[in-house]
């Protein structure tokens, strides 16, 4: 996706941030949320409640892993950390749609092109209106509307070999019935399931994976949008597939079987959202809305609403939901977005065959019921409101406070109007600011606060809410009155100074300057970002909207031009900004506000219990004192409280220089051939030899020309990561050199400036990028303070330390609220990881409390003490400036050399013990460490030690075969849970297919059994009827992923610095794979097969058991013999001796 607008300034998020921050060993493999549902493993939708518009979010954009196994998903991203932004949000709630009206002086015409500049606009524009895109984007796009009301937007992109394509139905949760909670989402789920062109329940699911695609739905409040993408190569494939996915929308079925048995699969959805607090916050934000207003209701829905609900009043489930289908599902309010590499004339014509028998209802938007009639607030929620503050017990280890305004809107134009001007965004910049004279800076100073973010949250058709939540310390939670004092200062300091021109002046250059150089991104994504949009802004702005800040050139005229802007075009255009601005923050007042607390300390403290998560808490007014003491709070100044300094890290106009010119971009899909060719590697440019200083790899870029580049320094060293305690002090150095750095690095990563320090197995590495005007100053002064200025990054007295610790330890708590499938795959991954590459979490706890402040300071004066430098610089540096770079590094670092017998080990694979078929698995059986969770989980690996790439590509074969049907099984045909899932993960040279399921209606043996059935069923039912054009799809589809042009400079150096860090120097391994995969045949799958799973079975079950609910059943800690022999079975206990096991054979 073209590059999103805001890059946010939301600090390392407070609680729910910190405790899913990216932490060696044990967390960094949990998974904080569910399994990604936009490629194979398809959990099948969601409710969506992550707010994807932060302003300017920041992140660590830094392209080299945060580990040494070379951990690649092939197949799916399931068992990542799927969504990098949403682990990012604090505040969570659903992005409301809403329809916006253009403006009289930019009358929208019936049909609109935007081409490069030598395409004339098409003919049937009576009045063109230029679609506004970025200076790097040469595709083509028109938007038009089909005689029956729909919305498209289309997008031609020759050089794309992927299409994606999205359905924004503008209907939500918010028109659910009262009497049927969560029926918009349950009609999402059904739309999918048989159409009448279509009836088959998985027909196009199959389709898609036989041409290497995927398809999602999410249902927000307000809008519901369904997507897919898949391989466009094939016209008649891509029209095809338009027809199924038009035909959801024109005639599903909604049959009586399906209806019945997609209720579990809400249920399940529900169940495994019960531990997680995002939800909980959520649903809590929800009862302090008026009960009158739809954005009161229940969204999600479960078997209780949609199954024992609904019969209670004699209400028919499946008529209500065709009612619902006929009522809001129509034309006129639906928007179709297309990327694809047809022209705009083939791409309107496929459009038209499948989208044009969608009927038109004519209904109006469904808010117009509600929006600007029913007050949101005021009238008496389940949960009272303003000036009152509610108490809640969390799952994980949280303490936050949250102070919250509703902005309500007066009118629809009110609230267009608020969209064009983006006030939320400089008033959550300014409130949400990191750097010196902030409001966090001075709460850590304080000791009073962590982290800090500021942003809208709630976002409807007829309100916003903003907040500014605050993660605590503890001692921080003992003055929740002071801390929230002093966001009212600085909220008053707003209100009362004027707005230094600088702010508004800077965002600007930094959104122009991301305008400038964005690029194109994964379709899927961008397709998502542009139907979202329809709904938001007028046809020009359908891509500028979402990314760039002043939208109207003056009141009466919108933006017309793509050129990037370095300085507002009149005062004027920046007045209306201010105005806009003034107005939302002369409503945060204390009045107007509310606050929400989370802490552990509430438990058994509680008198309430929320319905629908059982979450327990505490209402109860802020007493008219603390009132009057934050209404005549102090003033900013008086306390150190001041506007943010300019930031002297935004690139000038010279430092934007292209040293290479870019090759030229293609027009068009690159052929096979061209697509075989390999990319330039990086070379050598200084080798001081193996008992030297530094080995140096060098890249000047000529492939995706922009100014900024990637530098990579790691020295390897041993025994920084020999024990759990060193392993803990690494944790504890990159956490408070990251805080005690803040202040000077927040400006810098405004700017696009961005770095990384890790301490791992293997050494420590410090990873640079952005852009390089300003990039060798930053890296400089920032490595200057991590190997020389200790005691700038480490804490300065007892207090502090305590305080980094104590964050730390909430981290590692978080490991036992994570999910059931996330212990399971942890748990699976522990035994085939070498101990000193991966700690347990238990190992990683004992040591952190022991850890004092002496032995961080040893341990870190003696991190840079010796070792071998590798570096990689790639981008927009020549040679010349790339080894100066390196000399002055080193000259900041002067390490000591080692010679080459201390270069640390290279991690491996642990062979997992090989059983007979005939015999039972290897199975680990563990209690769910969250008691309060009755999910269970089971987890199968299939473990490949084989390393040539014929190895690699069949497992990745075998696991494209096996997605859909062990999808279809297990979760659409046997409804064992919501969470099915499959991929295949690397450790070093090995493989593991993997496949889990999550259930809240099975016990685990029962889900294990279910899965090994139907891993025995894959010779025979899947892989001995494949025919060579099965085989040549699945094929096509995995060499069509390895040859994918890579879309940004952090890719290419990501895959470059995995071969330097690995030792292998396969730079062109993925060509080297697609050689592999051509030569595939039938037999070979079929033989590999019987290797992986009869002849040479290296298979580990784990399964995780609820210790509550009806899938309950204690496992013991160890099934070991008394002296020490492992049996089959094995507990958490034995865990330890089956790693030492592999070990002695690795």
């Amino acid at each position: 996706m073209f590059g999103c607008l805001r890059r946010r300034q939301c600090s390392l998020l407070a609680a729910l941030l910190l405790l899913n921050t990216s932490l060696p060993s044990a967390v960094a493999f949990l998974p904080s949320s569910p399994p990604s549902r936009t490629s194979n493993c398809r959990q099948k939708c969601h409710i969506n409640n992550a707010d994807r518009k932060w302003p300017r979010t920041i992140s660590t954009a830094v392209p080299a892993s945060n580990d040494e196994n070379d951990e690649y998903e092939f197949s799916t991203p399931a068992f990542n950390d799927a969504d990098s932004i949403t682990r990012r949000r604090l505040v969570l709630s659903l992005l409301a749609s809403t329809s916006f009206a253009p403006l009289a002086a930019n009358a929208i015409a019936p049909s609109t092109t935007v081409a490069n500049a030598a395409t004339p606009l098409a003919a049937e524009a009576a009045t063109p209106i230029r679609i506004l895109k970025p200076p790097l984007d040469k595709r083509t796009y028109e938007t038009y509307t089909l005689p029956n009301g729909l919305q498209v937007l289309l997008c031609s992109d020759p050089a794309s070999t992927t299409s994606a394509v999205a359905m924004n139905v503008h209907v939500g949760a918010c028109s659910d019935p009262v009497e049927i909670p969560g029926l918009a989402h349950f009609c999402e789920h059904m739309l999918f399931l048989g159409t009448e062109l279509y009836p088959e329940e998985d027909s196009f699911t199959k389709f898609l994976s036989a041409n290497g695609g995927n398809n999602n739905a999410f249902t927000d409040s307000e809008k519901t949008v369904y997507y897919f993408e898949l391989d466009a190569s094939i016209n008649s494939r891509f029209s095809e597939a338009l027809l199924r996915f038009g035909s959801f929308f024109s005639g599903p079925l909604f049959t009586e079987s399906a209806t019945a048995r997609e209720l579990n699969a809400i249920d399940s959805e529900n169940s495994k959202n019960l531990q997680n607090d995002i939800f909980r916050l959520y649903e809590l934000e929800k009862d302090r809305v008026n009960s009158e207003h739809p954005y009161s209701k229940f969204f999600t829905g479960n078997k209780e609403t949609l199954l024992e609900g609904t019969k209670r009043q004699g209400i028919n489930l499946r008529q209500q939901l065709v009612k619902f289908y006929e009522a809001y599902y129509s034309a006129n309010q639906m928007s179709l977005a297309v990327v694809a590499p047809q022209s705009i004339s083939q791409l309107k014509k496929f459009v038209s065959e499948g989208f044009g028998s969608i009927p038109n209802r004519e209904v109006n938007p469904p808010e117009d019921k509600w929006a600007f009639r029913v007050p949101p607030y005021g009238k008496s929620g389940l949960v009272p409101a303003q000036k009152n503050v509610v108490e809640i017990v969390p799952i994980q280890e949280l303490r936050q406070v949250s102070i919250t305004w509703p902005i309500e809107f007066a009118s629809k134009e009110d609230r267009n109007l608020f969209s064009l001007n983006k006030p939320d965004y400089f008033v959550g910049w300014l409130l949400g600011h990191e750097g010196e004279g902030s409001l966090l800076s001075y709460l850590k100073d304080k000791g009073w606060a962590n982290s800090l973010g500021a942003s809208d949250n709630a976002n409807l058709s007829d309100f916003i809410t903003f907040e500014v939540t605050v993660e605590l310390t503890n001692k921080g939670l003992g003055v929740i009155d002071d801390v929230c004092e002093t966001i009212f200062s600085y909220v008053r300091m707003l209100q009362e100074s004027p707005i230094p021109d600088y702010v508004f002046d800077e965002n600007l250059q930094l959104d122009e300057l991301e305008w400038r150089y964005s690029t194109k991104g994964q379709p899927v994504n961008y397709v998502q970002s542009l139907v979202t949009a329809m709904d938001k802004f007028p046809p020009s702005l359908y891509i500028a909207g979402p990314r760039r800040l002043a939208l109207k050139e003056s009141e009466s005229k919108l933006i017309s031009s793509d050129d990037p802007r370095t300085s507002f075009k009149t005062k004027g255009q920046r007045d209306i900004l201010k105005a806009a601005y003034t107005d939302l923050i002369n409503s945060l007042t204390v009045d107007n506000s509310f606050l929400t607390v989370f802490s552990k300390t509430f438990e058994g403290k509680t008198s309430k219990k929320e319905k629908w998560y059982g979450t327990e808490y505490n209402v109860r007014p802020i007493p008219m004192s603390t009132l009057m003491r934050w209404q005549s709070c102090v003033r900013a100044g008086s306390i150190g409280l001041a506007y943010p300094r300019e930031n002297v890290f935004i690139p000038s106009e010279s430092g934007l220089l292209v040293k290479k010119k870019q090759k030229q971009a293609p027009s068009k899909a690159l052929t096979f051939q061209e697509k075989l060719k390999p990319i330039t590697p990086p070379t050598v440019i200084r080798d001081d030899g193996d008992e030297g200083r530094w080995t140096v790899y060098h890249k000047i870029d000529d492939r995706f020309g922009k100014p900024k580049a990637f530098l990579i320094f790691q020295l390897l060293t041993g025994d920084l990561y020999s024990t759990p305690l060193k392993a803990s002090l690494a944790s504890l150095y990159q956490t408070c050199a990251a805080d005690k750095l803040n202040e000077y690095t927040y400006d810098a990563r405004l700017a696009d400036l961005s770095y990384d320090l890790q301490v791992m197995p293997r050494g420590v590495r410090l990873t640079f990028g952005g852009y390089n005007d300003k990039l060798k100053d930053f890296a400089s002064y920032v490595s200057s303070k991590l190997a020389r200025d200790l005691d700038d990054v480490l804490p300065s007295n007892e207090e502090e330390f305590e305080r980094y610790k104590d964050n730390l330890l909430r981290a590692y708590s978080a490991f036992k609220v994570k999910q059931p499938y996330a212990h399971a795959i942890y748990y699976s991954s522990l035994t085939q990881t070498q101990r000193n590459f991966q700690y347990t979490n238990d190992q990683l706890v004992a040591a952190l409390k022991e850890t004092t402040l002496d032995q961080l300071v040893d341990y870190v004066k003696a991190l840079w003490a010796s070792g071998k430098g590798e570096a990689l610089i790639q981008g927009n540096y020549d040679k010349k400036e790339a080894l100066d770079f390196v000399d002055a590094i080193d000259k900041t670092l002067a390490f000591k050399p080692i010679t080459s017998d201390q270069y640390p080990a290279r991690i491996k694979a642990l062979p997992l013990p090989v059983t007979n078929p005939a015999e039972k698995p290897t199975r680990l059986s563990i209690s769910e460490p969250n008691p309060s969770n009755n999910n269970a989980a089971a987890h199968i690996a299939l473990q490949c030690l084989a390393k040539s790439e014929k190895d690699h590509v069949l497992i990745e074969i075998i696991s494209a075969i096996i997605q859909e049907p062990f999808y279809d099984d297990l979760r659409t045909k046997q409804q064992l849970g919501y969470i099915v899932s499959s991929g295949v993960k690397a450790v070093a040279q090995s493989r593991t297919l993997s496949v889990i399921v999550q259930s809240n209606v099975a016990p685990a043996e029962k889900v294990t059994l279910a899965m090994i059935k139907c891993l025995d069923s894959v010779s025979d039912q899947l892989l001995k009827p494949l025919t060579s054009i099965d085989i040549e799809l699945f094929v096509k589809g995995l060499v069509d992923s390895r040859l994918e042009p890579d879309k940004q400079l952090a890719v290419e150096v990501t895959r470059n610095w995995s071969e330097i860090s690995n030792g292998r120097f396969q730079y062109d391994r993925l060509q080297a794979e697609v050689a592999a995969l051509l030569s595939i045949t039938k037999q070979d799958i079929i033989d590999y097969w019987d290797q992986l799973y009869v002849k040479e079975r290296r298979m580990l079950v784990s399964e995780i058991v609820p210790r509550l609910g009806p899938t309950s059943k204690e496992p013991a800690l160890s099934y070991a013999s008394p002296d020490g022999v492992l049996a089959t079975l094995l507990g958490i206990n034995d865990i330890e001796q089956l790693r030492a096991n592999g070990e002695a054979q690795a």
